[in-house]
């Protein structure tokens, strides 16, 4: 018989860290864990829209790694993909959209088919799901390019630098938790994945205001945006942020 889709390890993937070794009740233990770093962004969130998505995307990546079902798997990918949407929506930048959209509006509507057809499409194999998912930050890192040939500020510059730094060190270890699980736990160390929670939370940290600072150009060119960390620029350990100067004063 077909397991329940609602059942324990009735998804199509299973990730390297052993199951149920240090609870009865939690599959995967250190990425159901780490799972809830995605929360942190939620301060980041100046919108009520993505603030939801985020915060279901942290909960189903939780549910999914604690209980590793396939009702899960997909909960857990399609959150991601309708995060993704709902950022494209309010700030990808009018210039890059495609000439047939002459509004907001219209491309809110492309994006919203978009994501139905993905989501309709991610139930054909869901394991395919996660590398598609991370083919779209290489479109992100274009933009990013694009944007920065734009731009004199070396913090806007920098901003980017520790984002792309942070995306490529997680990244990696989501590459060597699904490719080269057998080294890792040859060697008892097979929790990669989890690294990949932490990782992606900081690049994304520095991601999102990144976004807004090229947003707000767009956006509200009166206002001149500029970058900053809290609580200092010589802390190790900072959070980044946009600050809004006085708009210029027209003539």
């Amino acid at each position: 018989t077909m397991p329940s889709i609602f059942s324990y390890q009735s998804a199509e993937v299973d990730w390297c860290e052993g199951n149920f070794e240090r609870s009865k009740v939690i599959a995967e233990y250190y990425n159901t864990v780490n799972g809830t770093t995605l929360f942190s962004l939620l301060l980041l969130a100046p919108l009520n829209f993505l603030l939801l998505s985020l915060l279901l995307a942290g909960i189903f990546s939780v549910y999914f790694h604690m209980t590793l079902s396939y009702v899960g798997q997909l909960l857990d990918e399609l959150s991601i993909l309708w995060t993704l949407a709902v950022a494209y929506s309010f700030w990808y930048p009018k210039i890059y959209f495609p000439r047939c959209i002459k509004s907001r509006k219209h491309f809110f509507w492309l994006t919203g088919v978009t994501t139905v057809i993905s989501t309709l499409m991610s139930f054909i194999k869901p394991a395919f799901n996660a590398y598609g998912l991370n083919c779209i930050a290489f479109h992100l890192l274009y933009l990013t390019w694009r944007e920065l040939k734009k731009c004199n500020d070396k913090r806007v510059h920098r901003m980017a630098a520790v984002m792309v730094v942070w995306w490529v060190l997680a990244i990696s270890s989501w590459i060597s938790d699904r490719w080269f699980c057998w080294f890792w736990q040859a060697i008892s160390f097979p929790y990669l994945h989890s690294f990949w929670h932490v990782l992606i939370a900081m690049s994304l940290l520095y991601c999102c205001p990144l976004v807004m600072y090229f947003d707000v150009t767009y956006e509200l060119p009166s206002f001149k945006p500029k970058l900053g960390y809290w609580p200092s620029d010589s802390w190790p350990v900072v959070v980044p942020y946009v600050a809004l100067e006085e708009p210029h004063k027209q003539c």
